[in-house]
Order: structure tokens, then C-alpha cells, then sequence
């Protein structure tokens, strides 16, 4: 099949050609029909499959097809995204299809002023790509209104219930007209987030591609057993021993990922790190300099990384397994897209075995055992116990639970009512001291 062979119309097809795609994806080859003929979409497609396509392509062409003038503080059409990255990579994409439209678009996210997103919306957008925080701080702020809006994405929907975006999208859900359309796109589709889903769309067509559960098959799989100790030393050996492009480490929290760069360039080896603490700009930067090559080794959190596409990053290199295997085939889409081949590698240490089994049943197949390394470790590879990790998902739930047990309070006033009955009925001790203040009756 062709993009031609979809019911899109020239002015997109010309985009579509000239930004490169001549074969829509399977995502895209049953969307984009779908949501062309108005039908509220749930879609589920591993990261790498081409979903922004699959729905920027009918949206913009639906804009087009019943244009009017956007009124002023109104959008037309709303796309959330869990992070900045990703929200700027969505507008740079809608930006190349809609090249050819006179439809406006609109990025706003945190970590930049109000002022030049206030003064753009009073005239109106037709496409509003945005974080959730930033799109709530404009509506408080009476800048931005939704109730003519007339498509409503939510993209990445399950990293938006990581990072605890529900109730905010429910807030964002209750102002929308009744009579919108509504698209709902995850890589993963957890009872959570098909429970959200069934608060936003109406009868939707429900179309699973590529699920998770398929990491792609150009990956080559390698993994290390480690001890906790030696990872670092590892990392180093084997930054130096790759013959790389660009290398993409996960670690899973800030604050490692920030120890581990500061050893990495105690090494002298060219990386950079990338959370959520590091300031928009900077972030930008660093995203920028990984792209060229000017930093090829780029250290990174599950949730920073989440907006990084870039097609050639050779390697993926897993310094801390995942607590969740559905974010191990996340990890690894980052290489081999585009048609690519790539190599995923995965340091297990023996906390992580548990972690490994799951991931190791959801993908089906067991990866290569490196032990041709300084740092293989016999006993790790032979554990067959279980060590919770601090980041296991029993001693996450009980630190969530923590304090939460039930007790019983009195306000003051029943608090002085009981202790003035247990006085009342208390029976006095036996040559109990008599208080010399307590003038006797009678």
C-alpha cells in the first residue's frame, strides 16, 4: 500500500513525499480511514511505529475539510504530550505535514514564558500541541478556552499515568463539547488507562499494532551479569570497546543518572545527562549535540528520553534493568527505527533478576550471554533467589502506603469529655498521696 492509496487529499500527499514516507505504517494504514470518517480512535503501537503520522495526517486534513476562522482564546484542535520533548518533536512533525495549509499551529509547555503563547492565542490556533501543566496555567489564567474544540489527542497516554497526568486530563476532558472527536494513543493499554479512555471516547474503534509485547526483530540482544559494584567500571570497558554512532544509557532515577555521567566524564568519555531537573534550554542543547554527534554518549531517564527520535543511534545500553518489562521494548525501540539495525545491551546485577525474568517472558526469546568480559559475574548469573531492590515494585507499594494505616483522632472537645470520664469511673489506688491543694469536703 501507498500513502497515495489512503483517502488523504494533495496538499497532504505533497508533504508526506516531500518529508520522505512513501509506505504508511500499519498503525497509519488502519487510522487514518478511521479517523477520516469522525469515529473516536483507541489505538495501541509500540513506540517506533509511526502513530504521530497516523494521527496528524486525517487531523490536519479534517481541519482543513470544515475550515473556520478560529475564534479568539479558542483552539480547534488539542494534542496533550506527558513532556517537553516530545511535545516539541509532535509540533515539529504536524508543522512539516501541515506546511502546505494555512492552518496555525501552537506549541506551549513549561519552562518558557506565558507572554508570546498568550499574545499568539488571542487570535485563535487551529492546532494546539501542549503539556498538560502549561495548557491548565493558560486556562486558569483565562487565555485559552476549549469549549469549540473539535478533535482532542491524548498521546503517550500511559507515561501520562506515570507521571500522574489522570486527574488532569479528566479536569481537561469535563470542558470539552460534547460533540468532539476524541483519539487515545498508548505504546502499553493497562487497566488504568483503558479505564481513562472510557471516560473520553464514544464507541471507538479500538486498533492494536505492533503491541509492546514485539520488541523489533533487528535488535540484536546482549546481556551482562554483573555485580552492583562493578557496573560503572563495566559501562566504562564497554564505552571504550564499542565501536558506537550514538549511544543512548538508561539509568531509572535522576540522581543516578547524574552519578553515573560524573564518572563516565572522570573517564573521559564524551556524554552528557538528561532528566527532568535540567532547565528547558539546556535540555534543548544537550538534545541538540546528541543529535549531531557532538556528544555521542547520552545518559538519560526513562521519562527524558521518552521525546527523543532520533534514527541513528546505534546502541542502547541498559545500565539499570527496568522495573517494568514493557519499558525494557521501549528502551530498545530507540535503535534499529527507520528500517535500521541496532544492538540493545543490558547490565543485571542481583537485585535485577526478577526484573530480568519478566522481561526475558515478554519477549519470548533469551538474549546473547556476554562472558567475554572483566566483569562477568558466575554468581549473579546462577542466582536463582530473589533480592528486592529498593525500586522493587513491593517496597515501591509499601512506601506509598507508609503512614497511611487508620487511625482514630478526637477533636479537643471529645477529648476532654473521655479523659473526664475515665476519671470518673477510674478507680483510686489504694494510700494513693493526697494532693495538698485539693481542699477537703464537708
Amino acid at each position: 500500500m501507498k500513502f497515495s492509496d489512503l483517502p488523504l487529499n494533495e496538499t497532504i500527499l505533497r508533504a508526506v513525499a516531500e518529508a520522505g514516507y512513501t509506505q504508511p505504517t500499519p498503525i497509519q494504514a488502519e487510522a487514518i480511514p478511521a479517523i477520516l470518517s469522525g469515529r473516536d480512535i483507541l489505538g495501541c503501537a509500540r513506540t517506533g511505529t509511526g502513530k504521530t503520522a497516523a494521527f496528524a495526517l486525517p487531523l490536519i486534513q479534517r481541519l482543513e475539510d470544515s475550515w473556520t476562522a478560529a475564534r479568539e482564546i479558542r483552539v480547534r484542535s488539542l494534542i496533550l504530550s506527558p513532556t517537553r520533548e516530545l511535545a516539541r518533536q509532535l509540533y515539529k512533525n504536524i508543522s512539516t505535514f501541515a506546511q502546505h495549509t494555512e492552518l496555525t499551529t501552537l506549541l506551549v509547555h513549561g519552562g518558557i514564558g506565558f507572554d508570546n503563547q498568550i499574545e499568539i492565542l488571542r487570535t485563535g490556533v487551529d492546532i494546539l500541541v501542549a503539556t498538560p501543566g502549561r495548557m491548565l496555567d493558560l486556562i486558569e489564567r483565562k487565555a485559552l478556552r476549549l469549549d469549540q474544540l473539535e478533535i482532542f489527542v491524548v498521546d503517550e497516554a500511559d507515561r501520562m499515568l506515570d507521571m500522574g497526568f489522570a486527574p488532569d486530563i479528566r479536569k481537561v476532558a469535563k470542558m470539552l463539547p460534547p460533540n468532539r472527536q476524541a483519539l487515545f494513543f498508548s505504546a502499553t493499554m493497562p487497566q488504568e488507562a483503558l479505564k481513562l479512555a472510557g471516560g473520553l471516547l464514544r464507541k471507538p474503534k479500538h486498533i492494536s499494532v505492533d503491541p509492546v509485547s514485539a520488541a523489533a526483530e533487528n535488535i540484536h540482544k546482549q546481556l551482562y551479569y554483573v555485580e552492583k559494584n562493578d557496573k560503572f567500571a563495566l559501562l566504562e570497558w564497554v564505552l571504550k570497546k564499542l565501536d558506537y554512532d550514538r549511544v543512548l544509557v538508561f539509568c531509572r532515577t535522576r540522581r543516578g543518572a547524574d552519578q553515573l555521567t560524573e564518572r563516565m566524564l572522570k573517564a573521559e568519555l564524551p556524554v552528557a545527562v538528561l532528566h527532568g531537573d535540567k532547565p528547558q534550554s539546556h535540555r534543548q542543547a544537550i538534545l541538540e549535540a546528541f543529535r549531531t554527534g557532538e556528544t555521542p554518549v547520552l545518559i538519560a531517564t526513562d521519562l527524558a528520553a521518552r521525546g527523543i527520535d532520533i534514527d541513528d543511534i546505534s546502541h542502547i545500553i541498559n545500565f539499570d534493568l527496568p522495573n517494568e518489562p514493557e519499558t525494557y521494548v521501549h528502551r530498545i525501540g530507540r535503535t534499529a527505527r527507520a528500517g535500521a539495525s541496532g544492538i540493545a545491551l543490558s547490565f543485571c546485577d542481583p537485585t535485577e533478576k526478577t526484573y530480568l525474568r519478566s522481561i526475558l517472558t515478554l519477549l519470548g526469546e533469551d538474549p546473547e550471554v556476554v562472558l567475554d568480559h572483566p566483569f562477568h559475574s558466575e554468581q549473579t548469573m546462577n542466582y536463582s533467589g530473589r533480592v528486592q531492590s529498593k525500586h522493587s515494585p513491593e517496597r515501591l507499594a509499601a512506601k506509598r502506603n507508609k503512614g497511611k494505616e487508620k487511625t482514630w483522632r478526637l477533636s479537643p472537645g471529645e477529648s476532654t469529655k473521655l479523659h473526664d470520664a475515665q476519671k470518673s469511673t477510674a478507680t483510686p489506688k489504694k494510700n494513693a498521696r493526697r494532693n495538698p491543694k485539693t481542699k477537703s469536703q464537708g
